[in-house]
């Protein structure tokens, strides 16, 4: 199988994976519990919160384990329900885990309003500073796209959310490990992790709340994760995440390198095929690796089959809303027809991919698209 939808989900690192299986065979013990057994698991556990907290560059009391990035986010968007100013503020391109969190918030009185974004996905810092009223108590913004990889605005976003005495909230679920993450450069209050997106275990996330920022818990019970997240922990999953962040911080110069030479190298060779290829979002400032893009008249679930027979996984949009026709909101969102949306795929490069797994690529889209050509004639 040659994988191209990192953006999905990454492969385990198999180191991160031999931590984990020992760690379940032999550290079983209640992080929670008095005993020697419970001690260790709990020293498990701030490892690899000083190890995640490293990678981002802040103090491990200000790391929360999560059960992922779409948990992360719900935490601090219901956590809007116990603040006076009831407002949100967001962007037409975020995750469903933003965005259906806040229309099901409407019901219990949290407003939202959501800024447009421009042809490349990119949002406006000056809308985002238009549509404050005195009753904003959040903004939330992702750092970068899962479909189209753009990179927003955030350091800009964040200085006028401190104007305003604003939270700001970032989902940078896409970013570890593609780019650097300095949460106190980036200037934002809480950010979103998952681990399964920089070659750790599903079902585990982390959740960045700065000093001094409040959140009421909204999984209730024991007073695990300085009582923000209630339940017994996942101690390999979070040992599983801190090495994944670790390995990810230290190596994503290189990585990001190897990213956009196969970004680069995918580009220049699937132009030379003549098929009026359009490519959506950013040429430069966006994730290194992810590339969107459009084949007029060629039904991308049509040409995903195609691929998947030759042993070629990419996507037509994100993995939370694939497995339907429906059109992208994301490139809805960005001005893109319908049709044009429907002949869209998505393709994301990992740092085990290579320049000959691009030739393959390449060769086998454009084989597909004369296929599909020559049976729809």
């Amino acid at each position: 199988m040659l994988y191209f939808d990192h953006s999905a989900t990454t492969p385990i690192d198999k180191t991160v994976q031999s931590l984990m299986s020992e760690l379940n065979l032999n550290m079983y013990g209640n992080p929670s519990s008095i005993y020697d057994l419970g001690r260790k698991a709990k020293h498990v556990i701030e490892k690899a919160r000083k190890q995640f907290a490293d990678s981002i560059n802040c103090d491990p009391k200000e790391v929360i384990f999560t059960g992922g990035g779409s948990e992360a986010n719900n935490i601090i968007l219901w956590n809007m329900v116990h603040q006076k100013r009831k407002h949100v503020i967001t962007s037409s391109i975020e995750h469903p885990a933003v965005l259906l969190v806040l229309k099901e918030l409407e019901k219990l009185g949290v407003e939202h309003t959501i800024v447009s974004v421009d042809k490349n996905g990119c949002v406006n810092p000056d809308d985002i500073k238009n549509n404050i009223t005195s009753d904003t108590g959040l903004i939330t913004i992702m750092m970068a796209n899962n479909e189209v990889g753009t990179i927003e605005p955030i350091t800009d976003i964040a200085h006028i959310a401190k104007e305003h005495d604003i939270l700001f909230h970032s989902d940078a679920i896409q970013v570890l490990g593609k780019l650097p993450v300095d949460v106190k450069k980036l200037n934002v209050d809480m950010m979103s992790f998952s681990a399964h997106k920089f070659y750790g275990p599903k079902g585990v996330g982390a959740l960045y709340i700065k000093n001094g920022v409040t959140i009421k818990p909204m999984i209730i019970g024991g007073s695990q994760e300085k009582n923000v997240r209630a339940g017994t922990e996942n101690v390999s999953g979070i040992a599983g995440l801190g090495l994944a962040a670790e390995i990810a911080s230290k190596s994503v110069n290189e990585d990001s390198s190897h990213l956009l030479e196969l970004e680069n190298h995918f580009r220049n060779h699937i132009i030379e095929q003549n098929h009026d290829i359009v490519f959506n979002g950013f040429a430069k400032n966006h994730l290194p690796g992810l590339i969107n893009l459009t084949i007029p008249n060629i039904s991308s679930d049509l040409l995903l089959i195609h691929l998947d027979k030759e042993g070629i996984a990419i996507s037509n949009g994100s993995a939370c809303s694939s497995g339907t026709i429906s059109p992208s909101l994301v490139l809805q969102a960005m001005g893109i027809s319908d049709k044009k949306n429907l002949e869209s795929i998505r393709i994301s490069a990992g740092k085990h991919n290579t320049i000959d797994e691009v030739n393959k690529l390449v060769e086998s889209i454009h084989s597909s698209i004369i296929t599909i050509h020559k049976n729809s004639s």
